[in-house]
C-alpha cells in the first residue's frame, strides 16, 4: 500500500466511484462521478477495476504529496498539471517519488477534474460504495488538508505511459433528451423551446441538480404529489426553469419530469459549470 498528503483539496474534492445502485428503494441517491467517462479512463490508464474510487476536483487547485512513490493519473475538465513544478500531460499515467507534489490548475473548460491512484484509494465504503454523497452526507467525508490516503495495491492491470487521445470539451454541448412521464404538464411551445433555446447553468447548482436560466416554460398550475425521480430528470417547477437533476438527486420530488437526459449524455452535464451554456435536442 502507498499513501498520499492532501496539501490542498482546492474549493472541494471528495472520493467517488461508479456510486451506490440500487439503494433508490431506501431513499439513497446513486452519487458517483459525475464525469463517470472520466473516472473510468483514469482507472484504465492505471491497470484499475473501472469503479476503482478516485478523487473528484471541483475548480481543480487540488495539491497532493506523495509519501511512497505512486503511480497517478490525471483526467477530465483540462486544467494545467504540474509534478514538482515540472509541466505534465493529462490521461496519461505519471509517477510520483517520495515527496513530489502533483498539483491541478484550475481548470481552463469544464468543472470537474479526477486524480486517480494505481490500485485505487482505500477510503471507507458505505453502502457498498466510496462515493461521497452532497444530499444525504452518506460515505468517506470531503478531503481536507492534512488527510492522509491510503492507496491500495495494485492488482497487476497494465499501466498506459503514453498519452490517451481525448477530444477537447464541446462549446456548448447538446444533450440528447427523451420525453418524460409528466411532458403534459408543459405545453407544447414549452416543449419546443426546452430543446431551441440555451440555457445557462447558474451558480446555485451542485451535484444534486444544474439550476439553468433561460425563457419561462409555460406550464400547468398546482404541484404533483411526490414521484420517483432519477439523475438526467429534467424537472419543471412553476418559475418555468427547468432543473437537471444530477447523481446526487433524491429518489424522489414533486416536479413535474418534461424530459429525461440519456445515460450517455449525463457526463457532459457533470462538467457544465456555472456560468456556461448548454443546450437540450429530442432523442
Amino acid at each position: 500500500m502507498g499513501q498520499l498528503t492532501v496539501v490542498s483539496p482546492g474549493p472541494r474534492a471528495c472520493f467517488q466511484d461508479l456510486g451506490r445502485l440500487g439503494r433508490a428503494s431506501q431513499g439513497v441517491p446513486r452519487s458517483g462521478a459525475a464525469d463517470r467517462g472520466a473516472l473510468r479512463r483514469g482507472n484504465r490508464l492505471l491497470g484499475n477495476e473501472p469503479g476503482a474510487a478516485g478523487i473528484e476536483a471541483l475548480f481543480g487547485s487540488l495539491v497532493l504529496e506523495a509519501v511512497d512513490e505512486t503511480v497517478v493519473a490525471v483526467t477530465g475538465a483540462p486544467c494545467a498539471v504540474t509534478v514538482d513544478g515540472r509541466r505534465e500531460a493529462m490521461d496519461v499515467s505519471l509517477r510520483l517519488r517520495p515527496g513530489e507534489q502533483l498539483r491541478c490548475g484550475a481548470p481552463t473548460a469544464g468543472l470537474r477534474t479526477y486524480v486517480t491512484a494505481r490500485g485505487g484509494f482505500a477510503a471507507t465504503a458505505v453502502l457498498g460504495s466510496r462515493s461521497y454523497d452532497e444530499l444525504g452526507h452518506i460515505g468517506p467525508p470531503p478531503l481536507v488538508e492534512g488527510d492522509r490516503l491510503v492507496v491500495e495495491d495494485a492488482a497487476g492491470g497494465q499501466v498506459w505511459w503514453e498519452p490517451v487521445p481525448v477530444a477537447p470539451p464541446a462549446a456548448v454541448p447538446v444533450l440528447r433528451l427523451c420525453r418524460g412521464p409528466r411532458d403534459d404538464w408543459a405545453s407544447p411551445d414549452a416543449l419546443a423551446l426546452l430543446t431551441s433555446a440555451p440555457w445557462t447553468v447558474l451558480p446555485q447548482s451542485n451535484r444534486t441538480g444544474l439550476r439553468l436560466s433561460g425563457p419561462v416554460l409555460e406550464r400547468r398550475a398546482g404541484e404533483l404529489p411526490s414521484e420517483p425521480t432519477l439523475p438526467g430528470s429534467v424537472q419543471l417547477p412553476a418559475d418555468g426553469q427547468p432543473i437537471l437533476l444530477g447523481p446526487d438527486c433524491g429518489t424522489t420530488g414533486g416536479y413535474p419530469i418534461v424530459g429525461v437526459v440519456r445515460d450517455a449524455d449525463l457526463d457532459l452535464a457533470g462538467q457544465a459549470a456555472p456560468g456556461s451554456l448548454l443546450r437540450f435536442r429530442w432523442a
